[in-house]
């Protein structure tokens, strides 16, 4: 009896679980990067924007961005943000408004956007708070 591997697509997402990861840059770049979403992310509102060093701690990414969307629509806001940072490719994202949290893996960056009750639920400000906080747009 074999086991057949089927692809499947996160139908909300259209995310292929086996799609590559995007490539890691440099850590400079990375730092850019971020800084250049955290720009974006400002300009459309987002609330208590945290950008966090987390390289020396995880092997996942180098820097982390966190923000808070009050609504729907600004969710909907910030992700047509992040599809607009200069020098990127819009990245794997997962989850939604819908489900109070959005994931967007640039490879090097990874930029998590909760609703307020979500972010306070996973607080991943605690979970990663020995990392370096390296900016903080309140």
């Amino acid at each position: 009896m074999g086991i057949t591997m089927v692809p499947v697509t996160t139908p909300a997402t259209g995310l292929d679980p086996s799609a590559r990861r995007p490539q890691r840059i440099t850590k400079e770049d990375a730092e850019r990067l971020a800084r250049a979403i955290v720009e974006q992310l400002d300009e459309r509102q987002a609330e208590a924007i945290v950008l966090l060093d987390v390289g020396p701690h995880t092997d996942l990414a180098d820097f982390f961005v966190i923000a808070s969307a009050t609504s729907r629509r600004q969710f909907g806001a910030l992700e047509d943000a992040l599809r607009h940072v200069p020098d990127a490719e819009f990245p794997r994202r997962e989850g939604g408004a819908e489900g109070g949290w959005l994931l967007c893996d640039y490879g090097s960056v990874v930029v998590h956007i909760f609703d307020r009750e979500t972010r306070d639920y996973y607080d991943l400000d605690g979970l990663w708070s020995q990392a370096d906080t390296l900016l903080r747009v309140e």
